[in-house]
């Protein structure tokens, strides 16, 4: 799609923004309620971000895993060239943001969490771009106004719609979206009837250490028959002794406990073991980064694996960056394009994006030279034929 409207860029009054809510805060919500409708399964997502850590974990490793790039166009255009970088390390993202890589952040943050992710290009008073700004994608309403083109508007707070004065300055994406559908489905679909289980177990186990990890002991005194009528004396003697001894030990001196007569001293709580809670939560847990597709070893979890493992394990993950990045490439090019059609360069840009890792680079290098001494054997043995 062709910015038109941008012709020329100058230093001017940039203009209002059409979408202005913020992210909405994670409200109090019960993980295993159904979502009636989208804005509260939404919710749902929030509320099980802030919940469970290493779903929340997961999703910035996965962000940040994704890595940088670098709006390029053709050889011969220096000029066009350095206004793309120049732009892509200084405009500014909503009120204290800078970068397009920030932008690209933001918008893969909400692609994973939501299914959605909505933004929009402020232009200045000549309809140059001159910020980026990203929003919730609660407050937007998108429908299917062509075959080809989606339809937004503004959603309220009291549940209508407003129409955007610039929908074209709008910046959507969708995640897996259904056939025939325009809106997305989030990562995280399938998650919170695990994790409600995962928190109740974790929750089990705060109790039982309230209850009993922290050791209480049960006195007993049994005195015999000359010494019941000071019975009352001797306990009361037994107690401030247990209390002295007990005392003494937040300053590292130990004191031994000396009684006379039948002194029964227990653990409260000692014949209750707790609950082995390793293979249960280890299960669910299993679910939770297989559905999220992050290798174990990545947040940090030393299950028993294999070399072999651990590479398969990385090509997944590289193979799921990689469809992130071709999610965000056109929004990344549809900005770069109006950037430079405001400056007066009809040029389309290119997104390059930085390699994942060194090793993927190592391991082609590797497969690029054994296919090259194994097509040098196959001539040579040609050649002596």
């Amino acid at each position: 799609m062709r910015f038109s409207l941008f012709r020329r860029r100058k230093r001017g009054a940039v203009s209002p923004p059409l979408v202005t809510a913020a992210r909405a805060a994670p409200a109090h919500l019960p993980l295993t309620a159904p979502p009636a409708d989208p804005l509260t399964e939404w919710r749902l997502y929030d509320a099980l971000r802030a919940s469970v850590p290493v779903i929340d974990a997961a999703i910035r490793k996965i962000v940040r895993l994704t890595g940088g790039f670098r709006l390029t166009v053709p050889a011969g255009h220096e000029a066009a060239q350095t206004l793309l970088d120049r732009f892509s390390h200084t405009v500014p993202v909503n009120a204290s943001g800078v970068s397009l890589q920030l932008f690209a952040d933001q918008m893969l943050d909400s692609l994973l969490t939501y299914g959605n992710a909505a933004g929009e290009l402020l232009t200045d008073a000549d309809g140059a771009p001159a910020a980026l700004l990203t929003a919730h994608p609660a407050v937007l309403a998108v429908r299917t106004e062509a075959p080809d083109r989606c339809g937004f508007a503004l959603r309220t707070e009291d549940g209508k719609e407003r129409p955007l004065a610039a929908p074209e300055r709008i910046l959507y994406a969708a995640l897996d979206p259904p056939a025939g559908a325009v809106c997305g489905v989030s990562v995280l679909r399938g998650l919170p009837a695990v994790s409600e289980i995962l928190l109740k177990i974790f929750a089990s186990v705060g109790q039982n250490y309230e209850r009993a990890g922290n050791i209480r002991y049960a006195v007993t005194y049994r005195p015999d028959r000359d010494a019941a009528p000071f019975a009352k004396a001797h306990a009361e003697e037994i107690a401030a002794a247990w209390k002295d001894g007990i005392n003494a030990a937040k300053y590292g001196e130990v004191r031994d406990f000396v009684a006379v007569g039948d002194v029964d001293i227990k653990v409260i709580g000692a014949e209750n073991q707790l609950f082995d809670t390793n293979i249960p939560v280890r299960q669910l847990l299993e679910q939770i980064i297989s559905k999220l597709s992050i290798p174990p070893f990545l947040l940090g979890f030393s299950w028993a694996t294999t070399e072999r493992m651990s590479t398969q394990q990385a090509d997944i993950l590289t193979s799921e960056l990689e469809y992130f990045r071709r999610i965000l490439t056109p929004l990344l090019r549809r900005i770069g394009e109006a950037v430079l059609t405001g400056a007066g360069y009809p040029l389309e840009p290119a997104v390059e994006w930085d390699s994942i890792n060194l090793q993927d680079e190592r391991e082609l290098a590797e497969a690029r030279l054994k296919n090259a001494q194994a097509q040098e054997i196959e001539l040579r043995n040609a050649a002596a034929e």
